[in-house]
C-alpha cells in the first residue's frame, strides 16, 4: 500500500496497483503529452481523490474498477455539494487516465464511456469595457522599475491575448519589438506568433530599457518580467498585480489574467475581425472554443439595439408615460 498527496479526504493508503497507474499515466502526461506542471498537479489531486474513494470499495487495481465504481463517485461529488464544475473537471481527469490505461493495455474496457457529469451551465466570461480597459492599464503609476513593469504587463497582456502562464513564461527574445510580435507557448506545447499593438510595444520598451537591468540585479536570466529579487515574475505576482490595479480603477467587477485575454478576444470580434483569425490568436485547438466570444458581442449588440432603436425604447414605456 502507499500514501499518496491529495486533499484531506483523499489522504490514505493506496493500493500499489493503483497509486503505480496514476504515477505512470502521470510521468506520460508530463513526458509525451507535454502537460503543464500545475495541471500534472491538479490531475494528482483528483485521481487520488477517486482512487481513495475506490480502495474503500475493495478496488485494488485498474482492471477493478467499473462503470458503477465512477458513477457512485460523481454522485458522492454531487451529494458533497461539489460545484458542477469541479465534477466534470475530475470526470476529465479520469476519462485521461483511463485512455492512458487502455493504450498500456491494463484495463481492457473503459468505465468512464458514456459516463456523464452532472449539467454545468453555460457561463459566459467577465468581459471589460474598453474604457474599463483604459482605467485598469492606467493604474501602475510613476516611472520606478515596478511601475514600468506592471504597465508593460498589463498592456501585453491586453494586446496579445496571453494567459497568464504563457506571460510569465516569456523571454525576452520572445519579444520581436521590430515587427510587433510576441512568441508564446502555449496548452499542449503549441507555439504561436500573436502581433503587439503600439501602445504594448512603447511600454515594453520602456521596460527593457529602464526598468528590466534595474530589476535584474546583475543576474544572468532570460526572463523577461522579473521580481524585486531579479528572477522570474511568479503567477501570483501578476494576479495580485492585476486585482490591485482593478480596486485602484473602481472596477466592482472581479478581475483577474485572463479577463484581459477574454476582453481582447471580444474587442476584437466587436472590431470586425476574423473568428478564425482570433482563434489562433488565442491558441484554441478548436473554433467552438473561440464563438462563446461571439456569444458575448451579440449579447452588446442586442443591448445596443434596445436602448438604440426608437420602436424599442417605445415598447418599454409604461402606459401613459411622457
Amino acid at each position: 500500500m502507499r500514501r499518496m498527496s491529495g486533499p484531506p479526504h483523499a489522504r490514505v493508503a493506496l493500493p500499489a496497483g493503483l497509486a503505480g497507474a496514476i504515477d505512470g499515466f502521470l510521468v506520460y502526461a508530463l513526458a509525451e503529452r507535454g502537460l503543464a506542471r500545475h495541471t500534472a498537479g491538479a490531475y494528482a489531486r483528483d485521481l487520488a481523490d477517486f482512487a481513495a474513494f475506490a480502495a474503500r470499495r475493495g478496488v485494488r487495481a485498474p482492471r477493478d474498477v467499473h462503470r458503477a465504481t465512477v458513477t457512485l463517485y460523481l454522485l458522492g461529488l454531487r451529494r458533497r455539494g461539489l460545484a458542477a464544475s469541479t465534477v466534470a473537471r475530475r470526470l476529465a481527469a479520469l476519462r485521461s487516465w483511463t485512455r492512458y490505461l487502455l493504450r498500456e493495455g491494463a484495463i481492457e474496457d473503459d468505465p468512464t464511456l458514456d459516463v456523464a457529469a452532472a449539467h454545468r451551465p453555460r457561463r459566459l466570461p467577465d468581459v471589460l469595457t474598453v474604457e474599463e480597459v483604459e482605467r485598469l492599464l492606467a493604474q501602475p503609476r510613476g516611472d520606478g522599475p515596478a511601475a514600468l513593469r506592471d504597465r508593460a504587463i498589463l498592456e501585453l497582456l491586453y494586446a496579445a491575448g496571453l494567459r497568464v502562464g504563457e506571460l510569465v513564461a516569456l523571454d525576452v527574445g520572445d519579444v520581436q519589438l521590430g515587427v510587433e510580435c510576441v512568441r508564446c507557448v502555449g496548452k499542449g506545447s503549441k507555439e504561436r506568433i500573436v502581433p503587439i499593438g503600439a501602445a504594448a510595444v512603447r511600454a515594453l520598451q520602456r521596460y527593457l530599457a529602464h526598468a528590466r537591468p534595474a530589476l535584474a540585479r546583475r543576474r544572468a536570466t532570460a526572463a523577461l518580467f522579473l521580481n524585486r529579487r531579479g528572477g522570474r515574475l511568479s503567477r501570483q505576482s501578476v494576479w495580485g498585480l492585476l486585482r490591485a490595479s482593478a480596486r485602484r480603477a473602481g472596477i466592482r467587477k472581479p478581475v483577474g489574467p485572463h479577463t484581459l485575454r477574454h476582453s481582447f478576444a471580444t474587442h476584437l470580434l466587436d472590431g470586425g475581425a476574423d473568428l478564425r483569425a482570433v482563434q489562433e490568436m488565442l491558441g484554441h485547438a478548436s473554433v467552438v472554443t473561440t464563438q462563446i466570444y461571439t456569444h458575448l458581442t451579440r449579447s452588446r449588440l442586442r443591448e445596443v439595439y434596445r436602448r438604440a432603436h426608437p420602436r424599442d425604447r417605445m415598447a418599454v414605456r409604461p402606459a401613459g408615460g411622457a
